[in-house]
């Protein structure tokens, strides 16, 4: 692994908004409504960190993993698209043996994570899956947090530590500063990097909701080859993360997410000022390590794009050895160490 090194870079606000994006979300209000969950179903069991914790948090039952001290200080690890808890499969217990408490949500759509109500918008734009964190952190009294994410996770986690940085204790995301807004969307980018986007407009027609609704596994499969070309996962290790993607959601979820950033799916007004702040593309003033896999094949902004937008202290690490796009997975170790080092930045 290439040793640490420090970003000194910096670039236009224009060049961080046409490359701030990762394989994530674009939203669209889907019709479909899920059923309501039930509280006393009992919890599905996951391999890697045993049976599942539930709690009701904003609009959600949340599903998550938890291991360390409950008395711990708290990391909030953030999965994306098209993955889920089993990211951290070993980055958790490596932290918990450090001493801290970890906790491993499934967002909304994945997973066992339900909506509490069926009349609830299935609404997956950047601010309401950031809100869910600062929900999900006051149902556990949670006061600060270390958060670490990649792909719709980093965004998140990026997007908690701009709005709340008096609720993230340190932050690390892999592929750095990926905040955007809707407008910023409107620019169009050259044909090569259009190519890359590809699953983003295939979901603003009905033709791809339905093809991803009848192919959600070979559609993952297919994202995971691509964003992570050497990484060579077996089957096993993908059908345990796929089986995430059979939430009654994900579909709704996943379209309207990406519908969302083309402005081709309205949001919640109630998230309205939110987003308003988040299209200054505001500073993130908490401890951070950005990092980046040297094989991700995902889009993904280049590092000296973002650097101004980390004004606190800051480091930058490229992890070498074809890693890509799933760093916590491919790499837990670098993960690892990001996190116990930016909880002492």
């Amino acid at each position: 692994m290439a040793p640490p090194r420090r970003c000194t870079m910096f670039a236009t606000a224009r060049l961080t908004t046409l490359f701030a994006c990762t394989l994530l979300p674009l939203a669209a209000m889907a019709a479909e409504a899920s059923q309501t969950h039930q509280p006393d179903a009992p919890a599905a069991t996951v391999s890697a960190f045993g049976p599942l914790k539930h709690v009701n948090a904003g609009v959600l039952d949340v599903a998550y993993a938890q291991l360390g001290p409950a008395n711990g200080p708290v990391v909030i690890l953030l999965h994306g698209w098209p993955y889920d808890i089993h990211s951290y499969e070993q980055v958790a217990p490596q932290l918990a043996a450090q001493g801290y408490r970890v906790l491993v949500p499934y967002a909304r759509g994945y997973g066992d994570t339900r909506f509490l109500s069926a009349s609830t918008p299935r609404n997956a734009q950047p601010a309401a899956l950031a809100s869910d964190v600062i929900a999900f952190m006051d149902a556990l009294h949670i006061k600060q947090a270390v958060l670490g994410g990649f792909d719709w996770g980093a965004r998140t986690a990026d997007i908690v530590s701009a709005l709340w940085p008096e609720r993230v204790k340190a932050l690390v995301s892999v592929s750095g500063y990926l905040i955007s807004s809707q407008e910023a969307a409107k620019a169009p980018l050259p044909p090569s990097a259009e190519l890359q986007w590809w699953y983003q407009y295939y979901f603003a027609t009905p033709r791809g909701q339905a093809g991803y609704e009848s192919n959600r596994h070979a559609f993952a499969r297919l994202i995971w080859q691509t964003a992570s070309p050497k990484w060579a996962f077996d089957d096993a290790t993908f059908e345990r993360s796929a089986k995430a993607l059979d939430n009654p959601d994900q579909v709704a979820i996943t379209v309207h997410n990406y519908r969302w950033r083309l402005g081709l799916a309205q949001g919640e007004t109630r998230y309205d000022p939110l987003e308003t702040k988040l299209a200054t593309f505001p500073t993130i003033g908490v401890p951070t390590i950005t990092l980046e896999g040297d094989a991700n094949g995902a889009p993904h902004p280049p590092a000296e794009a973002y650097a101004k937008r980390f004004t606190g202290k800051y480091d930058y690490r490229l992890i070498t050895g074809g890693i890509g796009h799933n760093l916590p997975q491919e790499a837990p170790e670098a993960f690892v160490k990001a996190v116990v080092d930016a909880d002492h930045l």
